[in-house]
């Protein structure tokens, strides 16, 4: 029977609201009533495929296919919450709009014609909804927990979370490799050189990562390889062009890496683009992340490992890489953590999850850009491959997944629920996840509403 809400007395019938990306999903799995369905032109509507979801530009579904009265349509189908929005948005003069042949709305409140004239036939879902669908909907998306889920997650199966897990991780790798693409075109698709700038994001660590990118962008790799046998000029390069050097102290070293800096920015006219010291933070970091530390330890990676990223691409295992990136900094470095100021008990190196952090943040997204770029799927399959073999990251996100009953075995599975937990949970994008789409749909108990055919 069809449902309607107009007499209803529900408060929560009274203030349901919902979003485009909602009724997508009604769309697309058919949960709406749909007995005696009519356009709102009252034509005899069947709907006999959906048709393929769309996040591109263009109308949201692509080749559906619809009997309108007598003639069965194939074309693509636009949803808004009001028809109005047609116009709000100039489809009337966009040629990508003009093979929609079903308009689906949560309210008609205006006909909407074409260029030609003719009237777009339009289906109004506000009356065929099952009240109990919207009210899950609201309710999941207006909880102020940073996880909207949390409280009902337990009811939702493990292949359905970890099958999300796997969806996250794949948008994560996507991601990331489109935003190398932008580093690609600033240095000239020069896969080393890219490779150089977001190693020394990533030796920033969050607090540092953008002086570190500016500090790359600032002194070329093509430059540094050229002194890549020479730790001190390397030490040179970095600390001066970083704005470390422009002070007096008493102390050889510092003065040794003065004098070095000075001829080596005069020869390649380094000084325009220096760093400031204070663009630099120190405050609430642990001295080993002091980025005095983290600059020494990535002269001394570059001082061992030339051409990085073609190493990159010949490791066949974490092992190969954990060799690559495990350099120990130079002498001074091992005993201070800043200019002219000794360390109590000496200084670190980098350890192992400082180096699989480099993994996971440079390596993994190099592999995925580059076996897009080539269309290698090789290299995705190792970049999958190495975050499987790689512990997982421990931080405030993937502790309170764990909390909610997430087994977090490896890198794969940490770097998926940071993924889930940025772009799904705190943008509240529950209908695009499956744990959030498991919870909103119909239950067993509500046979009256259409299952997708």
């Amino acid at each position: 029977m069809i449902l309607v809400w107009e007499n209803c007395k529900s408060a929560r019938t009274k203030n349901k609201s919902v979003s485009e990306s909602f009724l997508h999903y009604i769309w697309q799995f058919q949960y709406f009533e749909k007995s005696n369905l009519q356009t709102s032109e009252g034509e005899p509507l069947q709907i006999f495929n959906t048709g393929h979801h769309n996040t591109n530009a263009g109308p949201d579904f692509s080749t559906a296919r619809i009997k309108i009265g007598d003639i069965e349509w194939v074309g693509n189908v636009e949803i808004h919450i009001q028809s109005s929005a047609w116009y709000d948005h100039q489809h009337q003069h966009d040629p990508a709009y003009e093979n929609v042949i079903l308009h689906v709305v949560w309210k008609n409140d205006k006909p909407i014609q074409r260029r030609d004239g003719t009237f777009v036939p339009t289906l109004e879902l506000n009356h065929r909804i099952e009240e109990s669908i919207i009210f899950r909907y609201n309710k999941l998306i207006n909880n102020p927990e940073e996880v909207p889920c949390a409280k009902s997650i337990q009811s939702v199966s493990d292949i359905t979370k970890y099958t999300m897990l796997d969806k996250a991780l794949l948008q994560r790798l996507e991601s990331k490799a489109t935003q190398l693409t932008v580093t690609l075109e600033y240095t000239n698709h020069d896969w080393e050189e890219a490779c150089y700038q977001l190693l020394c994001r990533n030796f920033g660590l969050k607090v540092n990562a953008d002086p570190f990118m500016q500090l790359a962008k600032a002194l070329p790799y093509r430059v540094l390889l050229k002194h890549a046998d020479k730790i001190l000029q390397l030490e040179a390069f970095l600390f001066g062009q970083a704005g470390f050097l422009d002070e007096s102290r008493d102390d050889n070293y510092y003065q040794l890496l003065q004098r070095e800096y000075q001829l080596l920015s005069a020869k390649y006219q380094l000084t325009e683009q220096k760093l400031h010291i204070a663009q630099w933070k120190f405050l609430r970091l642990r001295p080993a992340n002091f980025p005095t530390i983290r600059l020494a330890q990535l002269a001394m990676i570059l001082h061992v490992q030339k051409n990085i990223f073609s190493k990159i691409l010949e490791a066949e295992s974490v092992r190969d890489l954990r060799r690559l990136f495990s350099a120990q900094q130079s002498t001074y470095w091992l005993e201070h953590f800043h200019f002219a100021k000794k360390a109590k008990g000496g200084v670190a190196s980098l350890g192992e999850i400082s180096i699989d952090n480099i993994i996971i943040n440079t390596v993994v997204p190099l592999l995925a850009a580059y076996g897009k770029a080539k269309d290698e799927t090789l290299y995705l399959d190792r970049a999958v491959e190495f975050l499987q073999q790689i512990s997982p990251e421990d931080n405030a996100v993937t502790r309170k997944w764990y909390a909610l009953g997430l087994e977090i075995k490896s890198g794969f599975d940490s770097q998926g629920i940071l993924e889930l937990h940025t772009q799904f949970c705190l943008k509240r994008r529950c209908i695009d996840c499956n744990i959030g789409a498991t919870l909103i749909r119909p239950k067993p108990n509500e046979h009256h509403i259409a299952r997708r055919q």
